[in-house]
Parts: C-alpha cells; structure tokens; sequence
C-alpha cells in the first residue's frame, strides 16, 4: 500500500469519526444536530440551601457550580430576573468517613468528606422542571494523619468540586 493511500484512509476515518455523533432521537442513529436544546442559553444559580452544621459550604458548592457551568457549557450565568433556566439546591448532609486507619496505632488515617445534596433545575418561562435529582452524592478524601495533617477544608473543598462536577454533568446529560 503506498503512502498516499493510508494517508487518505486514515484521513477519511479522522473526518467520519468527527463528523457524525449520535441523534437526539434514538430511532434516528446519527445525526449531525447537537443533541443539547440549544433554546437555553442562560442559567441563574442562587446560593443553594444547607441544612446541614458546616456553614459556608452552601457559598463554596454554589461558586464551584458556576464556574463548572463555564467551563463545560456554552451556557451563561445571569442574575435570576434575566434567566431562562434556574438551578435551585438543598445540601443535606455533610459527613465524615473514616476511609483507612494505620495498622500500627489503629489511628484513622484517611477520612472522606461526603456531601449529599438535592437540586432542581427549571425553565424560568414555563416553571417546567429540566432535571430534577435527589441524593446526589460526591466523597473526596484527605489525609488527616500525620505527616500530611491536611485540615477538614481540604475534603471539604475538594467534595464541593466534586458535587459540582457531578450536578453540571446531570444538567448537561439531561437532553
């Protein structure tokens, strides 16, 4: 085979594997339209609730929220009187799992933070809910043990980025 002929070959699979992507109706196979509603352009994300006893984190998961919402999405985050959509949420609990202890001093040496939040996604026009989730979870660990000594925010922080991650994904998987 010359070179010219698996350069074109491998060219035309490049181009075919780019260009074709799954329809937004199953019974059609491929398809070239997006298969996202391209109506929703703007999303509000008010500060969810938190009934839980970490103060501050309800702050921390609403910003990484956003700013997970800008980098993976074409949508734009406005104030809730501009909105056509608006992400609501409740964070439920926030707790600590002990992940692994030290086989010599039975100490806990890593330990999870889980956040547990509720969240609801509606079209500001219709009142329509978009995506509606109970229970979402998200456990990021960090080493309380010595020699790390990594404080509770650095599970803490890291959780919230996580569940954020998680809720965008849910947003975006729901067309």
């Amino acid at each position: 085979m010359t070179l010219g002929r698996t350069f074109a070959g491998l060219a035309g699979a490049l181009l075919g594997g780019l260009a074709g992507g799954c329809s937004s109706d199953p019974t059609r196979g491929y398809s070239f339209a997006s298969t996202r509603n391209e109506q929703v352009r703007t999303v509000a994300v008010p500060i969810f609730d938190n009934v839980t006893f970490h103060h501050g984190i309800e702050a921390d998961l609403t910003d990484a929220i956003i700013k997970e919402i800008q980098r993976t999405t074409r949508w734009v985050v406005v104030p809730a009187d501009k909105a056509q959509t608006t992400l609501t949420g409740t964070i439920t609990s926030a707790d600590l799992r002990q992940l692994s202890t030290s086989s010599g001093t039975g100490l806990v040496q890593e330990v999870g933070f889980e956040l547990t939040a509720d969240f609801d996604w509606r079209d500001a026009r219709t009142g329509a809910f978009l995506v509606r989730r109970r229970g979402v979870r998200a456990l990021e660990s960090f080493v309380a043990s010595r020699p790390s000594n990594e404080r509770i925010d650095v599970g803490r922080h890291a959780s919230a980025q996580e569940l954020a991650r998680v809720i965008v994904a849910e947003m975006r998987a729901s067309w």
